[in-house]
């Protein structure tokens, strides 16, 4: 959100180059062992070091420092700590270079609307040129330019940078400190000085709701606290105004001298967010809050930024994530980190980096033939279709803010995702429950345009999107395939649910649905009081190992393993091309996976004539980001079922987009390089380049398919080297003569020349048998963020800041206020502390007369595998215990009458699982650990509340989805494929722990076991 970025990171080596390293949330040693040596070597050359991690991790002996905040409440750590700096380095005296750098790359100048609410005064949408009676002389989208105020002149000023200078005109998407008209600007960081009146403004404060298991501070939920203002006439009247920075410094509760009584006068206060305030929520004495804050941004100051931290997963998987990533990274943008090498944000999961992304993209997706692909959102999917939608009991009173717009704000979770995938926010999978070929043969025979055809079918509800009914057989997922992904085994939060919806198989789950226990029932979405128990008709896996998902798939296709195929691996960690190549011949019946996918097309395009031909399908596209199509809805929201607006495709609704499948021709179009890009080109993240010259290169490297047929003359992709080649000689990264094109084609935007960051490498086309040869070393490509250099590691936001590329916001820079109505709406158009969520999962018991116990269950990364392969492996196994796992606090086992070693049960309403109990001092009471992904698959003995064997991690959990993680058609809030959209968490979860009364391994027969029952 902040910077309209998929994840992109420095390097590691690039750790080497910091003054000071932050561990948060992340144990280096353990999980980036190989990279671990960058840090250490830092501490060495005399880098301070701090470690924020609630268990005393293997990471926690290499801190200077060892900050053990209660999990959950890393966002009450992060506002304290920017509450420091903010006094001190803002406030108290004006540090030049955070001065300088907050003025030209973040927000914090912006102007933003306040309006009433309640009698009170509230933060409202960031001000545009479209606002103003001329707007601002800008024509070209002027409700999508943010302003400010040059502080030389006085003036209202349209910045460059913003989104509205990205589309429709060229030249002046830059972060040149210049207005739309070129004038020459110095920004007003603060209306203070030049303010009309000073103003109580109204901020939501969620830190004294209740939770059974989370400190709490007495405090009211609507804080005001004093702006100063201006009066500004606009087109529809007089407005009061404030800027970012005032409201930022406002939110945060540091005095400036206004006379206002919310604010702290001292780091002692009990306001938030003081150091003594987050004391009493995290337990880190404020004393040494203040030292770590200091002494950070001191570091930022004295070398310019050189002040980093280190994020892990630990952080991202409670439900209010986004607040405790956007408080860390305030801090960096407070103190000038972001963009700078040895500074900024190093955050390595969730959505991978693959660099050499636009030459895979055509060929994973067949772009190469057909535009565009039809995606989903995987969390969005599984909520829905394995019926995790019906067990909700998080509530949206207890999230909405006090001070939210007014606004339908009722409802369940899942009437939010729905509205969002009608208002073209996000994907659908199903998305009509007419089949699409039918939709797009209906549609001529009406004599309509597909895409009006369907505006006036859903409108009329003659069609219908299949969100509004998941349970309608019409609209379930009938065939999978899980490719080298273990969905049930790992990722797929709420395991127990795949197994009793999808599946409709033996499952754990104990809970009884909406309709049962007289919840909020969805208004959107239709109930049925019957749920659906087994949607799929077909699973099949493709893995090279049997993982948890590959044992309950109904076929599973045993793919090559690393050193029996050709393949290509790049991390986020490493600006390198690494080979995988086959050693030895793949063995038994095993393929690698492109002849997998292979032999599967070849065997389709022989039976799709029976029923397939040539057939027209109808796509429904969201609003993308990094497209026009992000302009969609400036100003406000507006629903089409609700009458407010009329279903127009790509604006108010989804894109609907007519592509030809030529099924009997699968295989040939899956063994050629399509006609596509040449007559459309190639692109990545807005930016658009010629692949002719390309194309004829791999004609001439693969050669060319001289059969009969409509690929007769292309270049083939027969083998999997012949693949790699394709993503090789298309992107930037591995093409010097494409990120010199790549380049060109940027400064069309920007009108300022970036090819002299690839003009050095234009020869250099990196080839597969290179790679083999030697790991090569990636060339600067705008897909990234950072540039590949002799002088400088690759750092994330680098091109930003020393190439005055804006970022992909609204504002075109790291924009710390989210304007957007959904965010106001949750109350977090800034960041707040959220304490975590009550998903009231441990109220049923099931009790085996042991004592039992109510712990937070957090599922830390393990250290002895990648994800779940490798956790099942006997030899490793012998590393630890012999099968799962959890880790307790001595505290917390000595209440419940658990020793070391004891065979334990963790259930809740979503399941249960069964682990060996490891009892340590290194563990905080009142959590347990099990380290993730562990299988159900070797040493797992029965559970005494279901009655079948063991669990897994995910047994106990439940997808939660947050709705201002469903915003589209918003600048840098709009959909991409793994890149923006719902996201599950598992944090907030707890669990009743008790010491097991029988160990029972289910070595009977089945049969014997349920006559004896």
């Amino acid at each position: 959100m902040t910077w309209g970025e998929q994840t992109d990171v420095p390097e590691s080596a690039d750790w080497y180059n910091s003054g000071f390293i932050m561990l948060w949330g992340s144990n280096v040693p353990q999980t980036r062992t190989p990279d671990a040596h960058f840090f250490t070597e830092a501490r060495y050359k005399g880098a301070k070091s701090v470690v924020i991690s609630p268990d005393y991790s293997e990471a926690s002996k290499f801190g200077d420092i060892w900050l053990s905040p209660k999990q959950g409440t890393d966002a009450a750590l992060a506002m304290a700590f920017g509450h420091v700096i903010l006094k001190e380095f803002y406030i108290d005296r004006q540090t030049p270079y955070f001065q300088k750098y907050a003025r030209q790359y973040t927000d914090m100048p912006m102007l933003v609307r306040l309006v009433r609410k309640d009698g009170r005064l509230v933060p409202d949408r960031l001000l545009r040129a479209s606002d103003f009676v001329d707007g601002l002389n800008e024509q070209n989208n002027p409700e999508w330019k943010t302003v400010a105020i040059d502080g030389k002149s006085g003036n209202i000023v349209c910045p460059r940078g913003s989104i509205g200078f990205r589309w429709g005109e060229q030249g002046k998407w830059n972060l040149e400190e210049r207005a739309g008209d070129g004038a020459e600007t110095e920004l007003a960081m603060t209306l203070k000085g030049r303010e009309d009146e000073t103003a109580a403004v109204a901020f939501p404060y969620f830190g004294a709701r209740k939770h059974d298991h989370f400190a709490g501070s007495d405090h009211p939920d609507v804080i005001e606290r004093k702006v100063p203002v201006k009066k500004l006439k606009l087109a529809d009247g007089d407005a009061l105004v404030a800027c970012v920075f005032d409201l930022f410094v406002a939110n945060y509760g540091v005095d400036r001298g206004f006379g206002d009584s919310n604010t702290a006068k001292s780091y002692d206060d009990d306001a938030p967010y003081t150091p003594a305030w987050q004391e009493q929520i995290t337990g880190v004495p404020r004393e040494k809050v203040i030292a770590v804050a200091r002494a950070f941004a001191d570091n930022a100051e004295k070398t310019n930024g050189k002040s980093m931290v280190i994020v892990g997963a630990g952080l991202n998987h409670w439900f209010h994530m986004d607040m405790n990533y956007r408080g860390i990274i305030n801090m960096l943008v407070m103190c000038g980190c972001v963009g700078q090498s040895g500074g900024g944000w190093s955050h390595y999961v969730g959505q991978e980096k693959l660099r050499p992304q636009t030459g895979w993209l055509p060929l994973a997706f067949a772009l190469d033939w057909a535009r565009p692909p039809r995606q989903m959102n995987s969390t969005s999917c599984w909520y829905a279709h394995t019926d995790q939608w019906r067990y909700e009991t998080l509530g949206l009173d207890e999230i909405i803010s006090p001070l939210a717009p007014e606004g339908k704000w009722s409802g369940s979770l899942i009437d939010f995702n729905v509205r969002a995938e009608r208002m073209g926010w996000l994907p659908s999978a199903p998305q009509l429950k007419t089949n699409p070929l039918q939709v797009a043969k209906d549609a001529a025979a009406a004599g309509m345009e597909p895409k009006d055809y369907v505006a006036r079918g859903l409108k009329s509800g003659s069609l219908a999107m299949s969100c509004d009914d998941p349970d309608e057989p019409a609209n379930w997922p009938r065939n999978l395939f899980v490719w080298r992904s273990n969905l049930l085994g790992s990722s797929g939060k709420g395991h127990e649910y795949f197994l009793k919806h999808l599946l409709g198989t033996v499952h754990g789950v104990q809970g009884k649905d909406l309709g049962a226990t007289g919840g909020q029932k969805p208004e959107e979405v239709k109930w049925h009081e019957e749920a659906p128990e087994g949607k799929l008709d077909l699973l099949v896996t493709i893995d090279f190992r049997m993982s948890t998902t590959c044992v309950y798939s109904d076929i599973a296709l045993p793919t090559a393993t690393w050193y029996e195929k050709n393949d290509l691996n790049t991390s986020d960690m490493h600006p390198f091309i690494h080979p995988l190549t086959s050693a030895v011949d793949a063995l038994w019946e095993c393929r690698s996976d492109w002849e997998i996918f292979k032999g599967l097309a070849k065997k389709f395009s022989e039976i799709a004539p029976e029923i397939l031909g040539v057939e027209k399908d109808v796509v429904l596209v969201p609003m993308q980001h990094d497209s026009p199509g992000e302009l969609a809805q400036p100003l406000g929201v507006e629903d089409w079922k609700r009458g407010e607006v009329e279903p127009i495709p790509g604006k108010t609704m989804p894109s609907v987009v007519v592509v030809e499948r030529d099924y009997p021709n699968l295989y040939k179009r899956y063994t050629a390089l399509g006609p596509l890009m040449t007559k459309v080109g190639n692109g990545g993240k807005g930016i658009a380049w010629n692949t002719d010259h390309e194309v004829e290169n791999l004609k001439a490297l693969n050669g060319v398919v001289t059969e009969e047929g409509q690929t007769k003359g292309l270049a083939r992709i027969n083998t999997d080297i012949d693949a790699a080649e394709v993503v090789l000689m298309l992107a930037p990264e591995t093409n010097g003569e494409v990120a010199v094109k790549a380049w060109e084609a940027l400064t069309k935007a920007t009108g300022r020349e970036h090819a002299h960051l690839a003009l050095p490498k234009e020869d250099e086309k990196i080839r597969f048998r290179d790679i083999v040869a030697q790991p090569r070393k990636i060339i600067s490509s705008p897909t990234w963020s950072g540039i590949e250099s002799e002088k400088v590691c690759y750092n994330a936001g680098y091109t930003n800041v020393h190439e005055l590329i804006p970022w992909r916001t609204l504002t075109g820079r790291q924009q710390l206020y989210q304007d957007h109505l959904w965010m106001r709406a949750f109350g977090e158009s800034l960041c707040v502390y959220r304490p975590p969520i009550d998903t009231k999962a441990t109220g049923q018991r099931k009790p085996n007369g042991e004592k039992e116990i109510l712990l937070n269950f957090i599922t830390p990364h393990q250290k002895w595998g990648i994800h779940s392969t490798y956790t099942d492996n006997l030899m490793m196994l012998t590393l630890s215990r012999g099968g799962p796992i959890v880790w307790l606090s001595e505290t917390d086992a000595q209440e419940a009458g658990i020793v070391d070693n004891d065979w334990v049960e963790a259930y809740n309403t979503n399941g249960a699982l069964t682990a060996r109990a490891v009892v340590s001092q290194r563990v905080k009471p009142g959590m347990i650990m099990m380290y993730h992904a562990q299988e159900k698959i070797v040493n797992v003995p029965g559970s005494e509340v279901t009655g079948h064997r063991g669990g897994i991690h995910n047994s106990v959990t439940r997808t939660v989805l947050k709705p201002t993680h469903m915003i589209g058609g918003y600048a840098h809030q709009a959909y991409g494929f793994n890149y923006y959209g719902t996201v599950g968490s598992n944090r907030d979860e707890f669990v009743i722990v008790r010491k097991m009364k029988k160990v029972d391994w289910l070595d009977t027969p089945a049969k014997e076991m349920e006559a004896a029952r």
